[in-house]
């Protein structure tokens, strides 16, 4: 029997046990799932000062179901993995001081080095969208796209109209769009594809409350591939705002590639397996997957990343990129937000005599994320490391050149958030004539030099809020 003077207290005593119960399960969780010590000391604090509110917190935010998802598709063979390893006359094995970076990401990617690749490079909506759409026009058998924002604009339309018309003359058509990027609550260009007929999906969307973790986790990437055969990648979205010639009220100037040979299949089976994780469907054929060689012999390979099985991918290649480099390393990116390892890595290439460039807008479409990067930028230029601003128009471009041979390129920003959250696609090429011209424009874009002194004369108000901001990176 419970004695009667402890009744009155038996609620508290319940809770307290409940508040125990709860504390130690989700710390267990954590201590057993996260790498992170700072993320995995975070989330046990706010269990331990929370535990309601921890808890719920962190199951919304704190478990990759992204992850356990992947591993169970993969486990149950529900991806079509076949014809993932080219033909063995379109492997490459590069030789110099880059072959060790080719090994290495051979094995952490398990993707070939292909030969026989033709890679142009594009900038800006103007040049871009014109060869796209025609591409599409010009489909006979299918068309896979995939874009993080898909806006219901002049070009969105445009791009409807010729997605449409090719569905109705019976090429297969999938269209992938971002869950977050291209309309949470409402996605017309979503709505407007499905009443047209063409089969489209929304990447990880939910409205259900238990499923609200998926809008921290976002598919990133800019893909199109049409009959198997050519292939279009980089960071451009589908948006009036990329038609920089026309000036739109926010121009947005970027960067994207075309793609021949064998690395489009490389491309297509990404998409397809992206399209499989968000509907199930999986695509087979040669309609979707051909082999083929292009008229030109750049060596190339395409690199994700992602919360999944892709992990930190683009970031691993990146930092061992920058380890091989003898001379030069140049990165082009709308936001400089990466974590401690990167910045280490390229404190550590200009402290040996590598010259290190880094080109970021002189002012971002998102301010936190400048904000962010005046409090953490500090320790590159410490060690050397040359960072310079571009001038508007807003430059959207993610690009890397090591010692004017290894292009890497694609949709992956240098922040946390592309890094470790995003679906991402990059490619890299040992090609030395690709590297070159991306270097040269890359070059043309040094305008202003930013130092301690610019940033010494920040009023101390500024600095804290930079500061601030600086502590919510991996969100940003």
């Amino acid at each position: 029997m419970i004695p009667f003077d402890i009744l009155p207290h038996l609620p508290f005593i319940t809770a307290a046990i409940i508040r125990f119960i709860l504390v130690i399960t989700v710390s267990l969780h954590i201590l057993l799932t996260k790498r992170n010590t700072s993320s995995a000391i975070g989330w046990i604090g706010i269990c331990i000062l929370m535990p309601a509110m921890g808890t719920i917190l962190y199951l919304m935010f704190g478990i990759n179901r992204v992850r356990r998802l992947a591993r169970k598709l993969v486990d149950n063979s529900q991806l079509d993995t076949s014809g993932s390893n080219h033909a063995s006359q379109w492997i490459h094995n590069p030789q110099g001081d880059l072959a060790p970076l080719a090994v290495m990401v051979r094995k952490l990617t398990d993707r070939p080095l292909t030969e026989h690749n033709k890679i142009t490079c594009l900038h800006d909506g103007d040049n871009t969208y014109p060869l796209m759409l025609q591409a599409i026009a010009d489909a006979e058998q299918s068309i896979l796209i995939c874009s993080y924002i898909f806006r219901n604009d002049k070009t969105g339309r445009d791009f409807i109209e010729k997605l449409s018309q090719a569905h109705k003359r019976g090429v297969q058509v999938r269209v992938l769009v971002d869950g977050i990027g291209s309309g949470y609550f409402l996605s017309p260009v979503y709505h407007r594809l499905r009443r047209a007929g063409v089969p489209c999906s929304r990447f990880m969307h939910s409205l259900l409350p238990w499923r609200m973790p998926f809008i921290n986790l976002r598919n990133h990437r800019k893909i199109l591939v049409v009959d198997g055969k050519i292939g279009f990648m980089g960071g451009l979205n589908i948006a009036d705002e990329n038609l920089v010639l026309q000036h739109p009220k926010e121009p947005v100037s970027d960067t994207h590639f075309q793609l021949e040979g064998p690395i489009v299949r490389q491309l297509a089976e990404v998409i397809a397996t992206d399209w499989c994780f968000s509907t199930g469907e999986i695509l087979k054929g040669d309609i979707y997957f051909k082999e083929h060689v292009a008229d030109s012999n750049i060596a190339a390979r395409i690199v994700t990343a992602g919360p999944d099985s892709d992990l930190e991918k683009i970031e691993f290649t990146m930092m061992q990129a920058v380890t091989l480099a003898r001379k030069q390393v140049r990165i082009m990116t709308p936001y400089f937000l990466p974590g401690s390892r990167v910045l280490s890595e390229l404190a550590l290439a200009a402290l040996r005599g590598v010259e290190v460039d880094i080109i970021i807008p002189q002012h971002s479409n998102h301010p936190l994320m400048d904000w962010a990067c005046a409090a953490n930028i500090g320790p590159a230029l410490d060690a050397g490391v040359k960072v310079w601003l571009v001038k508007p128009p807003f430059n959207h471009s993610k690009l890397m050149v090591v010692d004017r041979k290894w292009t890497f390129a694609g949709s992956s920003n240098m922040d946390i958030r592309s890094l470790r959250l995003n679906f991402e696609i990059n490619f890299e090429s040992y090609d030395e004539t690709l590297a070159g011209n991306v270097d040269d424009f890359m070059s043309k874009h040094k305008h202003i030099r930013l130092t301690h002194h610019h940033l010494d004369q920040r009023h101390n108000l500024i600095k804290i809020r930079d500061a601030a901001v600086r502590l919510f990176m991996p969100y940003l």
